[in-house]
């Protein structure tokens, strides 16, 4: 049985996203809020305060629960990695400047949470009512981890959607600042802002399927998992400015997200015979994103060494090339 919340807590979490927010808003009013620099400290920032929530969880409703919370709350961010790069190709696709892409991650962010709020509720729900639609959302995960393996995100050169949204809305290519909407020749027109939001959002129940799955695999509380959703995604305005021209580099990421969804969708799957706590998922979904992390960045690093050398002494096969005269 869901332990049952009390309607201050639900209070306490408002007033803290609220002000974040209000914060966050406050602090990207200049141009010396948009650096690379305070991305990564709001990263930081955004870390800090989910992971803190995961205390106030502990302190109500014990450890059990705060393992839980802390487990939903790592696979959300770990998926989240992987809408960084679809933000990257709507961008690309609709040349969107940098300077223009903060409004749309923020709108774009905020209706995720509408989102993601409505998907948690009508699974738990679903849950509750029939108990075969686990197996069914364990069948999502494991599909989803096979689709995610079989190709780096990075490789995708255009987003299916922004195509399909610009043959069948009224567009221009021209901006009118950050609005969404420009009039042209008398005609309200869209913006690529507006095409990139709405394409932004579409993606995102796409994700949701995925993701909303994966945290209902550590837990069945709405308070857990959904404010553990929040956590995750509030902080990937930041984390993409932070993290858009180098998350390419890791190469092998997709295999520990395809490791983390095999292992949710397996965790679902086999609850009835197989109980794994909350705490050994942590220590899993860990393992797999840092192992994946780790061999991208020691690969980073391997291919600038080999750039550095000579184009003769650069290895091929394992061996050095050699210049025969």
């Amino acid at each position: 049985m869901t332990e049952q919340i009390a309607p201050w807590e639900w209070g306490v979490f408002g007033v803290v996203v609220l002000a974040m927010i209000f914060v966050d808003l406050l602090a990207h009013r200049t141009k010396r809020g948009e650096t690379k620099k305070a991305a990564y400290l709001w990263s930081g920032v955004w870390i800090a305060v989910g992971l803190s929530f995961g205390l106030f969880v502990w302190a109500r409703h014990g450890g059990h629960t705060a393992q839980e919370y802390l487990g939903a709350y790592l696979i959300e961010k770990s998926l989240s990695l992987d809408n960084l790069f679809v933000f990257l190709v709507i961008f690309s696709s609709l040349s969107v400047p940098e300077d223009k892409q903060r409004r749309v991650l923020f709108w774009g962010i905020f209706g995720a949470l509408v989102f993601r709020g409505l998907f948690i509720f009508l699974g738990l729900e679903a849950i509750e009512r029939w108990h075969w639609v686990v197996y069914v959302f364990g069948a999502i995960l494991l599909f989803a981890a096979w689709r995610v393996a079989r190709r780096h995100p990075s490789e995708e050169s255009d987003n299916k959607v922004v195509g399909w949204l610009e043959k069948r809305l009224p567009v221009t290519t021209e901006y009118e600042g950050k609005q969404f909407f420009k009039h042209v020749d008398g005609r309200r027109q869209a913006t690529p802002l507006l095409i990139a939001l709405i394409a932004i959002e579409l993606s995102d129940v796409a994700f949701a399927i995925d993701s909303v799955p994966a945290a209902l695999s550590v837990s069945h509380n709405l308070f857990v998992v959904y404010t553990s959703n929040v956590f995750a995604i509030l902080g990937l305005r930041a984390l993409y400015i932070a993290l858009a021209k180098t998350v390419h580099e890791l190469r092998y990421l997709h295999w520990g997200l395809a490791a983390v969804l095999a292992f949710a969708g397996l965790k679902m799957i086999l609850s009835d015979w197989v109980h794994v706590s909350p705490l050994v998922s942590v220590a899993i979904i860990v393992t797999c994103i840092g192992i994946s992390v780790g061999l991208s960045m020691r690969a980073r690093k391997r291919d600038a060494v080999r750039k550095a050398l000579p184009r003769d002494e650069r290895p091929r096969g394992g061996r050095r090339e050699e210049v025969h005269a």
